[in-house]
């Protein structure tokens, strides 16, 4: 592998509910390839955000060798649970589907997201085949499995964040200055009960079916917005049950620096390990 590709970068269409388009930002390394790839899903406590929230993050690992596809998927007012977790599921088929396009093979294809988007990428990782998760139909016969995940301090138990951001203080409570994470949860979620069914850590320790990808979980140990314990409370779960999670932390004023701070050399260190994991699955 190359130490650094030069990169394309182009906007597809690759999915649409009734006349409104969704787009994916596709970063394409240039060479022959073909190269590994991921549907990356951005945060924003399910609420907010679009393609471009991880372009610093999606472009450096994409000179790394890897296809991204930054998606652009509903929120609330457009949908509330499961309506993103559909989205992501069908965008890893789509890409399954359009892998000669962009230079990637469909057995290749794995998940990538921070904070609620890391939430999205591991659930998906898990179920692929929840019916409401696989609604949306989609030509070329392949499944929404995916053989990896790098989780960016994802929200893992989103009912455990929405309980541990309930008991602070009203003003410990707000999410990057844009509005609280207790209110944000409750208009994507609607219920504490589904907040519940829709964490990948409950669902490891009630017994639920799942399938094991391996798992890259990278995270500021910390990060209060993210509490640790609760990565560790799926970790634990997770290797139970017998699924192979690797954990990488990095330390940061910024619970967030890789994303932020791209020249940090936390950031660095923390995408030098992501690409070095993408390849490690796929050979």
């Amino acid at each position: 592998m190359a130490d650094s590709y030069e990169i394309d970068i182009e906007e597809v269409e690759y999915l649409r509910h009734g006349d409104k388009p969704f787009l994916a930002r596709i970063f394409k390394p240039r060479g022959k390839g073909p190269f590994p790839a991921v549907v990356e899903a951005h945060g924003g406590a399910w609420c907010e955000g679009n393609r471009a929230n991880n372009d610093t993050v999606n472009e450096a690992v994409a000179r790394g060798g890897v296809v991204v596809a930054a998606l652009d998927f509903r929120n609330p007012p457009d949908a509330t649970y499961p309506g993103s977790v559909a989205d992501v599921n069908y965008a890893v088929r789509w890409l399954k589907a359009q892998a000669a396009r962009f230079n990637t093979k469909p057995e290749w294809v794995g998940t990538m997201g921070t904070s609620s988007g890391g939430h999205l990428a591991v659930l998906d990782g898990l179920k692929p085949d929840d019916t409401r998760y696989a609604a949306i139909p989609s030509a070329g016969g392949f499944d929404a499995h995916v053989p990896y995940v790098v989780a960016l301090w994802p929200v893992i138990c989103p009912q455990g964040r929405y309980r541990d951001r309930k008991a602070k203080p009203a003003g410990e409570q707000a999410y990057q200055n844009r509005g609280g994470a207790v209110a944000m949860q409750e208009k994507y979620w609607l219920t504490e009960d589904a907040m519940g069914e829709g964490s990948p850590t409950l669902a490891l320790s009630r017994g639920d079916k799942v399938e094991f990808p391996k798992i890259l979980y990278v995270q500021n140990p910390a990060d209060e917005l993210h509490p640790k314990f609760l990565m560790d409370q799926f970790v634990a779960n997770y290797r139970a049950r017998g699924g192979d999670v690797q954990v990488e932390y990095f330390e940061s004023a910024k619970y967030d620096a890789v994303r932020t701070q791209p020249e940090s050399e936390a950031a660095k260190g923390a995408i030098r390990k992501i690409v070095a994991f993408i390849h490690a699955q796929t050979g």
